[in-house]
């Protein structure tokens, strides 16, 4: 299991162009877009039954933190992922979208730093560990 930074590049692709996405693409896409920071893509396929990925990001602020996660809600049900779960909006310290194959989590850089949760999800954890 590989953390995957996300290199910053110009995207083109019009909200026309974002139906065709897999789920993972249009989230990174859209992360992109509202100028989220250090966003860290992690596979954990085989490590988790809830999701096969995790993204986690930061907004420089609780109302950028905010708009992230509005915006990200926004591009999925354009997109036909009906009804992610949204929770932590009203303080916008640590926002978690869960849109059941990727789950995001968008923090305020203070509080990434505090819970520290890509340290744990790359952890190699050993199936047959007691």
């Amino acid at each position: 299991m590989a953390l995957t930074p996300i290199k910053t590049a110009s995207n083109d692709a019009s909200p026309k162009t974002l139906p065709q996405q897999p789920l993972l693409d249009l989230i990174l896409a859209c992360l992109e877009d509202t100028k989220a920071e250090d966003t860290l893509a992690i596979d954990v396929t085989g490590k988790s039954s809830l999701t096969d990925h995790m993204v986690v990001t930061s907004g420089r602020s609780n109302r950028h933190v905010g708009a992230i996660a509005d915006q990200l809600v926004k591009a999925l049900r354009e997109n036909g992922y009906a009804k992610p779960r949204i929770e932590g909006l009203p303080t916008a310290d640590w926002v978690l979208v869960d849109a059941d194959d990727v789950i995001v989590h968008v923090f305020r850089p203070e509080v990434r730093e505090f819970y520290n949760i890509e340290k744990m999800w790359a952890a190699d954890f050993k199936a047959d560990a007691h």
